[in-house]
């Protein structure tokens, strides 16, 4: 489950943690419900990061589609 908090995380903020609960957990010295913890953690901002990302995969198909769009209702292209 995704916490509010976790939802208005930018994409930087989340991946920066997730890089730092990597750290740890590699780096050992952590209790099995230390690791576990981290690990939910790891998994909820592997999350947040996704929808950052599927949201600009999404604007960049919507410009990319906005585009071909222009170039194939007339307007001028170097195609010619």
């Amino acid at each position: 489950m995704t916490s509010r908090t976790d939802e208005a995380l930018g994409y930087e903020q989340a991946r920066d943690e997730l890089i730092e609960v990597v750290r740890r957990l590699e780096a050992g010295g952590t209790t099995l419900e230390e690791s576990l913890a981290l690990w939910e953690r790891g998994e909820e901002l592997a999350k947040v990061c996704r929808r950052w990302l599927e949201g600009a995969r999404a604007r960049l198909d919507a410009a990319l589609a906005e585009e071909e769009e222009s170039e194939g209702d007339g307007s001028p292209s170097g195609d010619a």
